[in-house]
């Protein structure tokens, strides 16, 4: 028998009202005019429909206790002015476990290059970890033992990763970080930076767009290492005179690899 049309009026109310926001059940409507900061916070705690990532802007960042973590779905999408609230807040934006959308493979764009000597295997193994909570597929360069090598060799490994684009960016570790940072700046293509607290991750992100961190596994132990990686990849590259300037960096570059 089909079905009447009081009932089929019952259907469609019920779908207008799940559109509307509204749950006839009990009869709670959604506000209409929420503010900005719980209307951002709905939209990054819930599910993102048809596979579209969820948004994470400055007013999210704003309404979060300083000096905090903040859990980010996988994938979600951050904004620049929600990075620079989070520096500005001192809050580590960790991502979670969950993705927003589903996916196969991480894309370049959240793939890290990792490699140590010998003396920064410790150091590179508590790293790998971190690198995975924060949302991030990690290829292992080696070294895979506390047997000695040589750091440019596992310091070209990471770097070609990076220059040829099958990584977004590359942590290399040895007992300073001085020489991995040097070999990696041979490679064109490759902007190495020694950083060994947060303002020098800031800064070599934001003035010199570095797509490689150096570590000096003698010099800083895993929790600061830790908290330098988050900073470094939270933090954007800066556009404007920064950009400019590092446009001269690249043309140095071709000028002398010419050949």
């Amino acid at each position: 028998m089909p079905p009447s049309d009081e009932e089929v009026r019952q259907v469609v109310r019920r779908v207008l009202a799940r559109v509307a926001g509204t749950d006839q059940n009990t009869q709670q409507n959604v506000p209409s005019r929420p503010d900005r900061a719980s209307e951002s916070m709905t939209v990054a705690s819930r599910p993102p429909r048809d596979n579209r990532p969820v948004l994470v802007d400055e007013a999210v960042m704003r309404a979060q206790p300083a000096g905090t973590a903040f859990a980010v779905p996988r994938g979600a999408l951050v904004t620049p002015l929600a990075r620079q609230a989070a520096l500005d807040l001192r809050i580590t934006l960790v991502e979670a476990n969950t993705p927003a959308y589903a996916e196969s493979r991480a894309p370049v764009q959240r793939r890290i290059a990792v490699g140590a000597d010998h003396g920064g295997y410790p150091l590179k193994e508590a790293l790998k970890p971190h690198l995975q909570s924060l949302g991030y597929e990690v290829i292992d360069c080696g070294t895979h033992s506390t047997d000695a090598v040589d750091y440019p060799d596992i310091a070209l490994a990471v770097a070609q990763l990076v220059a040829n684009g099958k990584c977004a960016g590359g942590v290399i570790i040895d007992g300073a970080g001085i020489g991995s940072c040097m070999v990696a700046n041979k490679v064109p293509g490759v902007r190495a930076a020694l950083c060994y607290d947060h303002a020098t991750a800031v800064n070599s992100r934001e003035h010199n767009h570095a797509n490689v961190l150096t570590l000096g596994a003698g010099l800083i132990g895993a929790s600061l290492a830790k908290q330098i990686v988050t900073d470094w990849l939270a933090t954007p590259y800066g556009a404007g005179r920064h950009a400019k300037r590092v446009e001269k960096i690249v043309a140095i570059e071709k000028r002398f690899s010419k050949g």
